[in-house]
């Protein structure tokens, strides 16, 4: 299971409407990161920079991105420790 699957909260965990997959958010976020575009003029193919934007912000404040890194983090170190030849 990915890192993404494993920590970011599910579709209903918040009523109002469907929201885009959680890969497609955090490429939108990882864009806007890298660009240094202001939200509101992101391309339209990323849809509603609303909606994205106020998901990165509820997932700094629940924890989300924290509990992320460190399953990406744990997960480097395992495969780390499993590529290291055995003395």
């Amino acid at each position: 299971m990915g890192a993404d699957r494993a920590v970011a909260p599910g579709p209903d965990a918040e009523a109002g409407g469907r929201w885009r997959d959680h890969r497609e958010a955090i490429d939108v976020i990882t864009f806007e990161s890298q660009t240094g575009t202001q939200w509101v003029y992101l391309p339209e193919g990323y849809g509603n920079w609303r909606g994205v934007c106020d998901r990165l912000r509820m997932w700094a404040v629940d924890g989300t991105w924290e509990r992320g890194f460190t399953a990406l983090v744990a997960q480097a170190d395992a495969e780390e420790d499993a590529a290291e030849p055995s003395r």
